[in-house]
């Protein structure tokens, strides 16, 4: 008989991501913010007083609000979608219709197996269908949806469904280089190692238009 537990931690130490939604309750936001900070503020007492730690103690007692201020309001931010950036599109009276390519987008994220770190750096590029969008939107984009639990895959394409649906084009895609701390920090704790994911849509699917991107970007990754 297969131990549930056991089970779970096969899938998160494989990786896998059940869904291309982030899984949410439907309940997740009938609490406000305040009260969840409060809830999560317990739980973090509770796991540091299991730990034995001393709560009492100047460095640890602000410890529980510390980390429940930041779940909420920083590192799973992306979760709430009222920050969810909002994206004006202009003309495209320049009429570029050459690709267009925002590299080095610096990726914080978290693990949704481990709740350990993601960092990494997202390139995104486009090919206008008439639209454009500024680009700092592009780089608040892929914060929104890395501030949340992640699986790589899924962030990767996120962020390229997000950005097809403001542009109305199914020319984008997006190619992550992550270094995951729940494989650099414990397990086989290799500290060199970083995870390539890529979602191309659209012109991107073509080898040359890929190849173009790639260069640009500097990866000599084959996909």
């Amino acid at each position: 008989m297969i131990n549930n537990d056991d089970f779970n931690d096969e899938i998160g130490n494989n990786h896998i991501a059940t869904n291309e939604e982030t899984p949410l309750r439907g309940d997740a936001f009938e609490k406000s913010d305040e009260e969840k900070i409060e809830l999560i503020k317990k739980d973090v007492e509770n796991i540091l007083n299991t730990l034995g730690l001393d709560l009492t103690d100047d460095s640890l007692k602000g410890t529980p609000n510390r980390v429940a201020k930041m779940f909420v309001k920083d590192i799973f931010g992306g979760l709430n979608p009222e920050k969810k950036p909002s994206s004006s599109t202009f003309d495209n009276k320049y009429k570029y219709n050459e690709m267009l390519v925002e590299k080095n987008i610096t990726v914080y994220s978290t693990c949704e197996h481990h709740l350990l770190p993601i960092i990494g750096r997202a390139h995104v590029a486009y090919i206008s269908n008439g639209t454009v969008v500024g680009l700092s939107k592009m780089n608040r984009i892929v914060d929104y949806y890395a501030k949340r639990p992640q699986v790589q895959e899924r962030l990767t394409i996120q962020i390229v469904r997000e950005l097809q649906r403001v542009l109305n084009t199914n020319d984008v895609a997006c190619i992550i280089d992550a270094k995951h701390l729940c494989v650099n920090s414990r397990g086989i704790k290799d500290i060199e190692s970083s995870t390539v994911t890529a979602e191309f849509g659209g012109k991107f699917k073509d080898e040359n238009v890929r190849k173009e991107f790639l260069q640009y970007v500097q990866l000599e990754t084959s996909f």
